[in-house]
């Protein structure tokens, strides 16, 4: 008994100290905007959102200090500012405050082999615990997607904003489980399996039921694309706090190249990351079946792979295409470029008459965009942003193609390389007017209308 009561009165203490804690914690939130963003050296167009975002932040209340929850051991106020600068052409009107997160490793999908998704967003809470504890802003910026921190920041008194690129969890994925289909995010093993199935569909359901619950928590959410708005809306149920709110995209170097491109040869390109999703094996597949197709005396076109890898399954990748297109005997019209500089991608981008992309539901697609500031009709995925924002008609003009499956792209090449000078002009003509509804201005005045209503005081 003596045992148990040291015991009880150690756990007493224990409890009573956390709580004490707690109270501590919570204290008024600090006059400051807040943005959660985990990863600030990734370079891609999640960054670019987070610094045209504190930029607009700082315009709409010049006196609110601006804070970035970062795990990147090295970023300092002054070397982010310089890197938003530099990178994105963003110039803001101060360094922000760093808040140096330790944590990041219990968001990294490498940690959790199995139940990757739960894993990674019980990790986010923990970090944004640290975050939290070490900082608590008046208005808690999420730019990185984590859904799962709103509860707590509404704990610490923050007001919950959040701009989502594409939902952790989606209608698709659940379906892509149902219907048993292999793909990157539905290993063949358990696409094999109704066992296995029955189980990932029970653990997405769920999963949706308290994606759906945490993201019901902000006061304001921005989303990139009408498909992501259509999926936040039918899980988070919060329709009047939902905002479209394109990315920005900076095509302003793109919309200066000249329109007209020699087609001796013609050259299609790919630009993306060399990951799964992107679907290339399909791109080459569709390249090699077009050219089954040309007339024997119509010039050769060439492809242009362009894209970076990040680990050594990229690599393989790569390596894996490379010896495709040798198998198809297309080799030597397929080209591979690795890493290149932003200035040699334009310069390839201004030698290109079309830019490819296959990648099944891209939220949005920038790239999409960058083809048709650059003047090279786009072949887009018959998905998602691609399909329901960007590949659309422009003053009654058609501005690209949309295709899903090979014989569709196939299809679509064909099209472009039979077109004439004019054709191809009048068509990139309007492709490229089109591409000027994603700017970083547009972008900027949408954000400033959805969140002025929260961050200008309300006597203003």
């Amino acid at each position: 008994m003596a045992i148990l009561a040291g015991l009880v009165a150690v756990l007493s203490g224990l409890l009573a100290a956390a709580l004490r804690r707690l109270l501590r914690i919570l204290r008024r939130p600090t006059p400051a905007a807040g943005f959660f963003h985990p990863y600030t050296n990734d370079g891609g167009g999640g960054e670019r959102v987070l610094w045209c975002a504190v930029r607009a932040v700082q315009e709409l209340r010049p006196g609110l200090p601006c804070a970035v929850f970062t795990g990147d051991a090295d970023a300092s106020p002054e070397g982010l500012a310089e890197r938003a600068l530099d990178r994105f052409g963003v110039r803001l009107l101060g360094p922000p405050q760093v808040v140096h997160l330790n944590k990041r490793k219990w968001i990294e999908a490498s940690t959790y082999p199995h139940f990757t998704m739960i894993g990674q967003s019980l990790g986010s809470v923990y970090l944004a615990w640290e975050a939290l504890t070490n900082f608590t802003p008046q208005f808690y910026f999420d730019t990185s997607g984590y859904a799962f921190t709103y509860p707590l920041a509404r704990l610490f008194g923050c007001k919950v904003i959040s701009y989502t690129h594409y939902p952790t969890i989606s209608s698709d994925m659940v379906g892509r489980v149902k219907q048993r289909s292999s793909m990157y995010n539905n290993n063949s093993r358990i696409a094999g399996s109704i066992w296995l199935s029955r189980c990932k569909i029970l653990y997405y359901t769920i999963f949706s039921w308290l994606y759906g619950l945490v993201g019901s928590c902000a006061h304001l959410v921005m989303v990139n694309s009408s498909w992501t708005k259509s999926h936040i809306v039918n899980i988070w149920k919060i329709p009047e706090r939902t905002k479209r709110v394109y990315p920005p995209c900076d095509t302003s170097a793109l919309q200066m190249l000249p329109l007209e491109r020699s087609t001796t040869p013609p050259v299609l390109i790919s630009v993306a990351q060399f990951r799964p999703e992107k679907a290339h094996g399909l791109q080459l597949e569709a390249f090699a079946l077009a050219l089954t197709r040309l007339d024997p005396h119509f010039p050769k076109p060439k492809l242009q792979f362009v894209g970076s890898c990040r680990n050594k399954e990229d690599l393989e990748r790569l390596q894996k295409l490379k010896d495709r297109a040798f198998e198809l005997h297309i080799d030597e019209l397929v080209e591979f470029h690795k890493d290149i500089s932003y200035m040699e991608l334009v310069q390839l981008l201004g030698g290109a008459i079309a830019g490819l992309h296959s990648m099944t539901d891209e939220h949005f697609g920038i790239v999409v965009v960058e083809y048709m500031a650059a003047g090279a009709i786009p072949i887009a995925h018959k998905s998602a942003g691609p399909m329901m924002d960007i590949v659309l008609d422009e003053d009654g003009h058609q501005t690209g193609f949309l295709a899903s499956k090979k014989e569709e792209f196939a299809d679509a090449i064909i099209k472009v390389l039979s077109m004439s000078q004019q054709e191809r002009q009048e068509m990139a003509a309007a492709s490229r007017k089109r591409a000027q509804r994603f700017s970083g201005q547009r972008f900027h005045e949408d954000f400033t209308e959805a969140v002025q209503p929260i961050l200008l005081p309300r006597e203003a």
